[in-house]
C-alpha cells in the first residue's frame, strides 16, 4: 500500500515538474516586472582606461519617480559596486577627481567635486540659485565650466494704486513679450537668456563669461586646450530669435570677455570641438534650406576661423557625439542608421569609415587616452547595459547585466527584420514582435504602433512595452515610414508640405505586407501612436475603417490651432504659407477635415500640462467624435507634459487602459 501511495506521488510530482516546466518555457513578461527595470546611462571612462563611472536608475514605486546613483566599475567589468548619489559624471583631464550633479544648498541642482582616492560624497562647489547643465572641464582641470539661465526683469513700469492693510489683491499677471514663452517640460519660461559660466574646480563664486540678450551655448560648446578661450554656438544679432535655422561659431575670452566670430555663412553651425592640437575647430551644420528634414554635415576650420571646409562629404546619416583621435587625424561619430547606431571615424581628408558593426544602438559617451571607448548597448532582447570598445579591434563587450535577474527565463517576443516596397517605389523598413508562444498555425490580433517626431527613428532598441504587447498574444508591427530618420535626408524629406498624407500608404503597406505571411487575423486590426504618431493614427481612422480600434495619443488634430498654441513657432515653417495667407494646406493636412469618415473607436490620452501638442488638440477630437456618434473617451494623465509615461505609475496606466480599450472592441468570433 505504502509502495503504490509512494509510485503515485511519484508520478503526480513528475507531472507536475513536466507541466511546471512547460510552464517555464513560456514565462511571459509582465507589467509588474517594469517596477524591478533598472536603467544605465552617461558612462564616462576614466583617461587612464581603467575605471567606468556611470548613472544607474531605479524606480521608487513609494514617489513614483526614478532615482538615480553613481556606480564604478574597472574598464574590464570587474569590482562593480555603489559609489554615490548623484548624476550626469565627468572625470578630470587627470583622472584625479570627477565633477557631478545633485541635489544641494541652498536649494536646487548643484555641481560636486570628488577626489577619487579620498573617501567621503564629494565636495559641494557651486551655491547657484538656477540649475547648471553641460558640464565640462577646462583642459588644465584648475575649472568647470556650464551653462544656466540667467534670468531678467522685464516688468512694466507702471504704478499701482496703495493696497488698503489687510487687502488681498489678485498676484500681479504675467508679462510675456518674446516669441518663445514656454517649453514643454519647463512651463512658462523665465525672462532671461542662457550663458555660460565657469567656476574654479576647487569651489568658489562662479563667473560669468558670456553676456548679452542671446542663448549662448545651447548648441554647444568647447574650450581651446590652452585653456584661455571657449567656443560656443549662438546668434548675436539684433532679433535673433525671429531668424530661423541660422547660429554661428563664437569664442570668447575667459579674462577679457571680449567675443569674436568665426563663421559668417547662411545656415547654423553649432557643436564646436576643438583638436588635441589645438590647431582645429571641428563642427556641424548644413547651409541654409527649407527642406523639412536635412542632415547636418560635419565641417573642419582652423583656429582662427579660416580655411572653412567640409570634410563629411556626401555622408548623408544622423551625426552626433563628436570626439577627436589623439592623432588629430579625424573624428569619431556616432551615427544612426536604418534602426541601429554605431560608431564611425571621420578623418580630416574626408574618409569616413565603420568601427563598429551590428543590429543594435551603440551609443558611444566617453574616450580614454588608451584607445578605449565605452558607451551603453541595446538590441531588440537587451535593455540596456554598459559596454566597453575596444577602437584598433572594433570590438564590443558588454560589461554589466543589470536586468538579467529581471529577464533571467522569461521568454520575450521574437522580432524580425521587415522590408517592403510602397508608394512612389519607396522601400520601407520595419520590424515585427511575434508572441512568445507563436504558433504560425493559429491566427493573431496586430498592433501597429506608429512614432513621432515626424523625424523619429524606430530601432533595434530593446521595447519594455512592445514586447509586454507580444506577451498578451499580439503580433506588434512598427515601421520608419518616410519622413524617418535613419535613411537619408530625401528620405526625410518625402513629407515636406504633405505630412502625414504619404505616411498612411507606408503603413498600410506595411499593414499588407504582415498580413501575407499568414498568421494575422484581419478582423483584428489595432493601431496607436503618440505625438506624431498620433497625428498618423487620427489620420487613419479618418481614411479608413480597416482597424477594430484606435488609440490616438497626445496628437496633433488641427493644424491651424497648433502653430499658434505649441511650444515654439518654428510648425509655422512647415507650411508653404501662413495659415492667414492661405489656410488650405493647414486645412487639408488637419485629421480633423477627416473626422466625419471616422467609424473606428478610437481612444485618446494626453498629459494635461502638455505644452507640445496641447490638450486642446485632444479635446477638439474628442468633441467631434462624441457629435459623430463615434465611440471615444478621453483620458486626461496628471502631472504629465508630452506624453503620458513619464511617472512610473503613468507608464503601467497608459498600457493598461490601451490593452483594455482594444480587448473591449476585439471580434471574438474571427480568433481561433
Amino acid at each position: 500500500m505504502i509502495r503504490k501511495v509512494l509510485l503515485i506521488a511519484g508520478i503526480f510530482c513528475l507531472v507536475y515538474q513536466g507541466i511546471n516546466s512547460q510552464s517555464k518555457e513560456i514565462q511571459k513578461l509582465t507589467l509588474d516586472d517594469y517596477f524591478n527595470m533598472e536603467f544605465v546611462s552617461s558612462p564616462q571612462i576614466s583617461p587612464d582606461g581603467d575605471k567606468i563611472i556611470y548613472s544607474k536608475r531605479w524606480i521608487n514605486k513609494y514617489e513614483d519617480r526614478t532615482q538615480s546613483d553613481l556606480w564604478i566599475m574597472d574598464s574590464d567589468g570587474k569590482n562593480n559596486r555603489f559609489l554615490m548619489k548623484g548624476g550626469n559624471p565627468i572625470w578630470s583631464p587627470d583622472g584625479s577627481r570627477i565633477a557631478f550633479v545633485k541635489a544641494g544648498e541652498p536649494r536646487g541642482t548643484q555641481i560636486f567635486v570628488k577626489i577619487m582616492d579620498v573617501e567621503g560624497g564629494g565636495t559641494q562647489i557651486t551655491r547657484l540659485d538656477g540649475s547648471p547643465s553641460t558640464i565640462q572641464w577646462s583642459p588644465d582641470g584648475k575649472f568647470l565650466s556650464f551653462t544656466m539661465l540667467v534670468p531678467e526683469t522685464n516688468r512694466w513700469s507702471v504704478k499701482m494704486p496703495k493696497k488698503p492693510k489687510g487687502a488681498e489683491w489678485t498676484a500681479e499677471p504675467r508679462i510675456i513679450e518674446d516669441l518663445v514663452y514656454r517649453r514643454d517640460r519647463v512651463g512658462f519660461l523665465e525672462d532671461g537668456f542662457t550663458q555660460i559660466f565657469i567656476v574654479p574646480a576647487s569651489g568658489g563664486t562662479a563667473k560669468q563669461i558670456t553676456t548679452g540678450n542671446w542663448d549662448q551655448g545651447r548648441g554647444g560648446y568647447s574650450w581651446t586646450k590652452d585653456a584661455n578661450e571657449i567656443l560656443f554656438s549662438s546668434l548675436r544679432v539684433p532679433e535673433a530669435e525671429y531668424q530661423y535655422r541660422e547660429s554661428e561659431i563664437y569664442g570668447v575670452n575667459i579674462q577679457s570677455g571680449e567675443v569674436r566670430v568665426l563663421t559668417e555663412r547662411k545656415g547654423p553651425d553649432f557643436n564646436p570641438v576643438v583638436s588635441p592640437n589645438n590647431q582645429y575647430i571641428l563642427y556641424s551644420g548644413y547651409d541654409w534650406t527649407d527642406d523639412a528634414y536635412i542632415n547636418s554635415k560635419l565641417y573642419l576650420m582652423n583656429q582662427d576661423g579660416t580655411n572653412a571646409r567640409l570634410i563629411s562629404g556626401d555622408f548623408d546619416k544622423r551625426m552626433g557625439n563628436f570626439h577627436w583621435s589623439d592623432d588629430n587625424s579625424g573624428v569619431y561619430v556616432s551615427v544612426q542608421e536604418e534602426g541601429t547606431r554605431n560608431l564611425y571615424f571621420v578623418s580630416l581628408k574626408g574618409n569616413v569609415k565603420q568601427v563598429t558593426r551590428g543590429e543594435h544602438m551603440l551609443s558611444v559617451s566617453s574616450f580614454s587616452k588608451n584607445g578605449k571607448a565605452v558607451a551603453t548597448l541595446s538590441d531588440p532582447y537587451l535593455p540596456g547595459d554598459i559596454a566597453v570598445i575596444d577602437i584598433k579591434s572594433s570590438n564590443v563587450k558588454k560589461l554589466t547585466h543589470v536586468n538579467e535577474d529581471i529577464l533571467s527565463g522569461i521568454t520575450l517576443g521574437n522580432v524580425e527584420e521587415l522590408r517592403y516596397t510602397s508608394t512612389d517605389d519607396l522601400n520601407i523598413h520595419g520590424w515585427i514582435i511575434k508572441p512568445p508562444d507563436f504558433d504560425s498555425k493559429k491566427n493573431y490580433p496586430l498592433i501597429l504602433s506608429i512614432h513621432g517626431g515626424p523625424h523619429g527613428m524606430y530601432g533595434v532598441g530593446f521595447n519594455f512595452r512592445w514586447q509586454i504587447h507580444a506577451a498578451e498574444g499580439y503580433v506588434v508591427l512598427y515601421t520608419n515610414p518616410r519622413g524617418s530618420a535613419g535613411y537619408g535626408s530625401a528620405f526625410g524629406n518625402e513629407i515636406e508640405n504633405d505630412y502625414p498624407n504619404k505616411d498612411f500608404d507606408d503603413l498600410m503597406n506595411g499593414v499588407d505586407e504582415v498580413i501575407k505571411k499568414g498568421f494575422i487575423d484581419e478582423k483584428n486590426l489595432f493601431v496607436y501612436g503618440g505625438s506624431g504618431g498620433g497625428v498618423l493614427t487620427s489620420w487613419i481612422v479618418g481614411h479608413t475603417d480597416r482597424f477594430a480600434a484606435a488609440s490616438v495619443n497626445y496628437p496633433v488634430i488641427n493644424w491651424l490651432s497648433f502653430v499658434g498654441t505649441t511650444d515654439g513657432v518654428s510648425w509655422y515653417r512647415n507650411f508653404e504659407k501662413f495659415p492667414w495667407e492661405d489656410p488650405s494646406e493647414h486645412l487639408r493636412r488637419s485629421p480633423l477635415m477627416y473626422v466625419g469618415h471616422v467609424k473606428t473607436p478610437t481612444l485618446l490620452m494626453t498629459g494635461v500640462k502638455d505644452l507640445r501638442t496641447p490638450i486642446s488638440q485632444t479635446e477638439e477630437f474628442y468633441q467631434a467624435l462624441k457629435i459623430q456618434k463615434v465611440p471615444t473617451a478621453m483620458i486626461r494623465f496628471n502631472d504629465e507634459f508630452h506624453g503620458t509615461s513619464s511617472n512610473p505609475s503613468n507608464y503601467i496606466r497608459t498600457v493598461l487602459y490601451l490593452h483594455y480599450w482594444f480587448d473591449k472592441y476585439k471580434n471574438r468570433d474571427e480568433q481561433k
